[in-house]
């Protein structure tokens, strides 16, 4: 009998929300998007429907890549590349106008280059328009012969993935030369991909690269990201399934043939397809195993038709090819992750294998990483890792309010429902994400070496105030009170809008390199693209962005009457509290709800540190607390406080404690700024 598609109700149960997982990529120097000058006024308030993404059919993409890849060598020498480069194209994606965004990798006398990576607009006339690379360095000199053996960059590799807790390490195969182009002047050197487990069971793909001359690493990062979650209800759903004779199995045809799989708590392999006798799946409880499976794969439909019918990408890579999902991963396994080795979603059960982390924001999440890997490639590691994760919490919140559950409304809320603070509190909130206790709402110059789902705070910041604009507001039931680090307002232009600016600068402006610098370049370009360089859209996205320190506000803005101490002052290791205070004078009234606190302390581990502003009455502002995974070095960085009950002038002091041995620092200096507006 030929197979039939079928989109039955399915009855599903506990889904789950979740919330920090992956990709891969490799950090750099700022990426050279520039902002393009201001096209023809489109009407106001709406894009300019030419510069919109055009709905590609996988037919229609496989036509552009191979003519962008028939045209390579013409293109790299307008480039002005040498004659030992060569363009290999990975994607291409078109414009409603007919403008062309194709991405290029490179490489140098036939070997891969690892931050190479470059984006060429043309016109529908052909003529190039913008190009944008993930370096600015040359590619030239570079010398072709190792002076260290590979089995010297395999040890180094096995050591440094040892060192990061895993097990069961072993090389994945023999290094292979590459040109490291990422960081500095282009580098021969080995890469070597470490497999095996990681300490908590997720699989391994450690990259590690080694400097070909010298032995030393230059660079790591991991491939396989992961994050926790819990479940939630989702109630019915329908699912695509097919009918094969009497029996039906979980294969979406109507979404890139999307499959289901159960591992049956194995870690390893594909698992077996989920079939049975009758096309309704599980029955909303977690025993059942197809409960989890119905969960997955309601999640990865929801998400393949928000970026098809939303941004015209037909499938992660846009090709119309389903990713597959792997349910019952492992035993008692907390995680959810994505690997782009093998194109699938895999999710563990959670602790007591009660909680299968199979929710749609989790799917999106993970589904997202790998419209990521498809395209920008940011490197998950240093300040692309944060843009990265936060580009992955953005679609899964643009998910969940797309697909508009009744039982989980959409919300700019990370894993609100797997309650793992045991206090009914989110695992990450986009409106002030230092609410979580170790998220960064702004950014800093230091920011690059907090984890990446730590640094990813400014970015889903950014995207919060963009959509909804700070201050205080509900939306959808929900209580939201946004700040920001200039203590000026932002204007919201709505989630739509922000959602369209971000995924078409995460396709056509963003590098493997993207740090938050560029980020707010090639979104500002493609506000400039959509809306003009003088509408209020393209205000608001760098109104935004100065709203996370990034940048500052058109026509200036900002500012107020700022009170510092200067003077070094040093913590004690493991000791006593100590103080920097400043002499407040000459404001009237109480103190602004949102004072600025200006902190810059150099310390070998922040984790250590407790940090408090206390105001002339004596009463303490909580602004860090200490954490023993907060590895990082320093605190550079801006808090807000709502200082309004206190009156202005007074002594004011920034305390700070170390409350662990081993590490020092000292306090450099210590600013209050009272806000103009």
């Amino acid at each position: 009998m030929r197979p039939t598609l079928s989109r039955r109700a399915t009855a599903t149960g506990a889904l789950l929300a979740a919330a920090a997982l992956l990709t891969v990529g490799v950090q750099a120097g700022t990426a050279s998007a520039q902002p393009d000058s201001a096209p023809a006024a489109p009407v106001a308030g709406k894009a300019d429907p030419g510069a919109l993404p055009r709905t590609l059919s996988p037919a229609q993409r496989a036509a552009l890549i191979r003519e962008a890849d028939a045209t390579k060598a013409a293109t790299a020498e307008e480039l002005g590349l040498g004659a030992q480069e060569k363009l290999v194209v990975r994607d291409v994606v078109q414009d409603v106008d007919g403008t062309t965004h194709t991405r290029y990798e490179r490489t140098y006398q036939g070997l891969p280059v690892l931050g190479g990576d470059l984006i060429v607009a043309a016109t529908k006339a052909g003529a190039t328009q913008s190009v944008s690379k993930a370096s600015a360095s040359a590619l030239k000199n570079v010398a072709t012969a190792a002076d260290i053996a590979p089995a010297v960059a395999e040890k180094q590799a096995l050591s440094a993935a040892a060192a990061d807790g895993s097990k069961k390490t072993e090389a994945e195969r023999a290094p292979r030369k590459v040109v490291w182009m990422a960081q500095g002047s282009p580098t021969l050197a080995y890469e070597t991909v470490v497999g095996g487990l990681q300490h908590d069971g997720t699989p391994n793909e450690l990259h590690v690269v080694t400097d070909a001359a010298t032995g030393k690493k230059l660079y790591e990062w991991q491939a396989v990201n992961n994050g926790v979650g819990n479940t939630q209800y989702s109630g019915q759903v329908t699912l695509g399934s097919v009918q094969s004779g009497s029996t039906y199995n979980l294969t979406d045809t109507g979404r890139g043939s999307h499959k289901t799989y159960n591992l049956n708590r194995g870690s390893s392999g594909t698992g077996t397809l989920f079939s049975g006798p009758d096309d309704v799946w599980g029955n909303g409880a977690a025993s059942n195993a197809e409960t989890a499976g119905a969960d997955a794969a309601y999640g990865a439909g929801e998400t393949w038709d928000y970026f098809k019918n939303v941004h015209g990408r037909t499938g992660i890579r846009g090709d119309g090819v389903g990713a597959y999902s792997r349910v019952h991963y492992g035993n008692n396994y907390v995680n959810a992750f994505w690997q782009d080795s093998c194109f699938c979603m895999t999710y563990g059960d959670g602790s007591g294998n009660a909680k299968p982390l199979t929710s749609i924001d989790v799917a999106a999440h993970e589904m997202s990483h790998g419209v990521t890997a498809a395209t920008a490639g940011l490197v998950y590691s240093g300040e692309s890792g944060g843009l990265n994760e936060a580009t992955s919490d953005i679609f899964a919140a643009a998910v969940e309010f797309y697909a508009n559950s009744p039982q989980d409304p959409g919300d700019y809320l990370v894993g609100e429902k797997i309650d793992i603070n045991g206090n009914g509190t989110p695992l990450r909130y986009m409106d002030k994400p230092s609410k979580d206790g170790a998220s960064k709402d702004y950014w800093y110059s230091g920011i690059g070496n907090v984890d990446v789902h730590y640094s990813s705070g400014p970015a889903n910041h950014w995207f919060y105030l963009l959509s909804e604009g700070s201050g205080a507001k509900v939306v959808n039931g929900v209580s939201y009170d946004s700040p920001t680090s200039d203590g000026l307002p932002v204007t919201g232009i709505g989630r739509a809008k922000a959602e369209q600016i971000w995924f078409k600068a995460l396709t056509t402006k963003f590098t493997s390199t993207t740090n938050y610098a560029a980020a707010r370049t090639g979104t500002l370009a493609v506000a400039g693209e959509l809306y003009g360089t003088t509408s209020p859209e393209y205000t608001a996205v760098a109104n935004a962005w100065a709203g996370i320190s990034v940048g500052t506000r058109p026509g200036g803005g900002g500012g107020g009457t700022v009170f510092e101490n200067a003077g070094a002052v040093a913590i004690p290791d493991n000791g006593a509290a100590v103080t920097s205070s400043v002499n407040v004078t000459g404001v009237t009234g109480n103190a602004p709800s949102n004072l600025l606190v200006g902190v810059d302390i150099t310390h070998t581990w922040r984790g250590d540190l407790v940090i408090d502003l206390v105001a002339p009455d004596g009463t303490a502002y909580r602004l860090k607390n200490s954490s023993g995974s907060d590895s990082a070095d320093n605190v550079t960085e801006t808090f807000s406080v709502n200082a309004s009950s206190e009156v202005a002038n007074g002594t004011w002091q920034l305390k700070v404690q170390d409350v662990a041995a081993q590490d020092t620092g000292r306090i450099n200096s210590f600013k209050l700024t009272f806000p103009t507006s």
